[in-house]
Order: C-alpha cells, then sequence, then structure tokens
C-alpha cells in the first residue's frame, strides 16, 4: 500500500471537519480517487488471509489521515462506505480464524455461553468463586452474567465495575399461543358473514350535481352581477353553503361564469364562454383556490346581513342500502 501520511492515526477531531463547498475541485478528486483505490483493494485480498489483519489495520490508518481532508458530502459518503466494507471484510476474517483444528463458529460461541450462564437449563460447571459470592442452582431463566465476570476477571488487570448489559442472549422466545385459533375453529357457526349487497338493494338517484349545477345557473341569470357570498351564503346551513361554492366553481370552470373584483368586493356573473379562437388569440384560464370554512360562513353572515338564502333549501340526500337509510 503505498500512500503518503496524510495524518496520525486516532479518532478525527471535530473542530478539524469543516464542509467546504469551495474545496478545490483538484484536490476533491484526488480525495476520491484515493478513497476508491482504498476501496478497490480491499476487494483484491477479499479472499487472500496472509496478512490480512496487518492490512486492514494500515488502511484503517490511511482512511482516518484521508478523512482530515474531507470537506464535502460526497466524499463524506465514500468514507463510511469504505468503512462498512472494511468492517465486513474483517468480521468475515474473523470468522475464517482457526481455533485448534477447526474453525471459529460464532454462532456455536454464543450457544456454549448461553448454557455457561445456566440458560437453556444448561450445567453449570464448577469453578471456585469467593465465599460470599456462591451461586444458587434452580431453572431460573435469567442468565448469569457474574459467572462470565469472574471468569474474565482471571484473564484482566481491569478494575472491576458495576454494570447493565442488554442483548439477545437475554431475550425470552415469545411462546405462540394457538388456543384461541382452535376455539374459533371449533366454533365456525359462531361467526358472522358480512352482509351481502347486491345491486338490487342500492337504490341510484339521478346526477345530483349536474342537476344542481343547472339549478345554479338558471338563478345566477335572473340575479345578475352579485357579491358571491351574498350568492352561495345559506344562513341556515354551513354544509349547503359548502355545496353551493362545490356547484359555482363547474360553471366557473366551463366559463360560463365569471368573477371579478369591483368597488372591493368580489362579483360574479353569467358571461359567453369562450371559444377555441378566443384561447387562440391568448386567452387564458386563471384558477384559483377559495376556502370556505365556519369562521368565514359565520363572518359573511354578520357583515352581509344575510337573512334569507338565493339559492333555495335543498332536502338532504339519503342512500338505502339493504333495509337501511344512510343520510
Amino acid at each position: 500500500m503505498a500512500y503518503e501520511n496524510f495524518g496520525n492515526a486516532g479518532p478525527s477531531n471535530a473542530n478539524d471537519i469543516v464542509y467546504d463547498p469551495d474545496q478545490d475541485p483538484d484536490e476533491r478528486r484526488a480525495v476520491r480517487k484515493k478513497y476508491r483505490d482504498l476501496k478497490a483493494e480491499i476487494d483484491e485480498r477479499q479472499n487472500n488471509t496472509d496478512g490480512a489483519a496487518e492490512f486492514m489495520l494500515e488502511t484503517v490508518k490511511v482512511a482516518d489521515g484521508l478523512f482530515a481532508r474531507v470537506r464535502g458530502t460526497g466524499e463524506a459518503t465514500l468514507d463510511s462506505e469504505l468503512l462498512v466494507k472494511a468492517s465486513v471484510q474483517s468480521a468475515m476474517l474473523a470468522r475464517a480464524m482457526k481455533s485448534g483444528s477447526g474453525a471459529f463458529d460464532v454462532d456455536d460461541y454464543i450457544s456454549k455461553l448461553v448454557i455457561f450462564m445456566g440458560g437453556r437449563h444448561g450445567v453449570k460447571e464448577p469453578e471456585v468463586v469467593p465465599a460470599e459470592d456462591e451461586y444458587e442452582d434452580d431453572d431460573d431463566t435469567q442468565l448469569d452474567w457474574g459467572r462470565i465476570g469472574w471468569k474474565a476477571m482471571a484473564r484482566s488487570h481491569r478494575v472491576p465495575a458495576m454494570d447493565f448489559m442488554l442483548g439477545p442472549l437475554s431475550v425470552e422466545q415469545k411462546k405462540r399461543n394457538v388456543g384461541k385459533r382452535s376455539k374459533l375453529e371449533k366454533h365456525k357457526e359462531d361467526r358472522k358473514k358480512p352482509q351481502e349487497i347486491t345491486e338490487d338493494d342500492i337504490t341510484r338517484s339521478g346526477n345530483e350535481t349536474t342537476k344542481n349545477v343547472l339549478a345554479l345557473e338558471q338563478i345566477l341569470e335572473t340575479t345578475g352581477k352579485i357579491n358571491i357570498f351574498r350568492f352561495i351564503i345559506n344562513p341556515n346551513d354551513f354544509g349547503q353553503s359548502v355545496e353551493n361554492l362545490f356547484y359555482l366553481s363547474f360553471l366557473i370552470r366551463d366559463g360560463k361564469c365569471a368573477l371579478d373584483i369591483e368597488d372591493g368586493e368580489p362579483k360574479i356573473f353569467m358571461c359567453e364562454p369562450p371559444t377555441a379562437e378566443d384561447y387562440g388569440e391568448g386567452l387564458k384560464k386563471h384558477q384559483m383556490v377559495m376556502e370556505l370554512d365556519m369562521a368565514t360562513w359565520r363572518r359573511a353572515v354578520e357583515v352581509f346581513d344575510i337573512r334569507q338564502s338565493i339559492i333555495p333549501q335543498r332536502p338532504k340526500a339519503e342512500t338505502r342500502i339493504g333495509d337501511k337509510w344512510y343520510g
């Protein structure tokens, strides 16, 4: 591995990591090229275990020094990809390590750890421990992490400290409860089927939207130019006021009705629908979104002193499904 010295190995200082979008392009390309070269070398040595540990250590040192020159998100992404690749390769090397005559099996190692700590009905091995810390033989499923601690203390010079370790070794497997399912299968007659509905059970009414749009068109022709709120607001029914605005939008969309601001008031009036020639001469449609909430509805009733709706009150539509009616 022939790379110049990029700095001392070790954790990078957060104060040295500065985002610089104006970094020299040549330097940015050089950093990216070195990251790609490191990834390529890891791929080439994927199946070569000779000196793999030293190679990985040297790669991480070079990458750490190279990271001091990173000033952009693209180069930082390459750095993270390199570390992930190095971690995966190191894990594969650890699995390929030889222990005696056989390979190191992580799953078998974890299984033996669980048995050693008293899990899965394992038999505890005799060992010498202080008299005040003798362990009881019981059938508790909780793992005895203290046994691992005493084993580790014999090989370690660190001062023992109290800590908590929670992980997959201490998770109890959930048992599948099949009691409720078998109970339901025994009493299938107790189940209720959903109501079957055919086309004959649904009473279809005429197209209410088309009919109401035509009704609003006829009313607007008789009223002439009028304030939009005076036209659509029903002082006794907020829901129908919203419906009136909805039906009016179809007239404006088709070009039969126009909206204009006159003396500070929004007014609507009937007009001739534009032709293809009008659009060819540059006429454009303008769309807008109008909000009509309950506060605006109450304010319009109060400001314009609306006592009676110009658009007649419509009966509520009802639909019959089976033997029931829905409004």
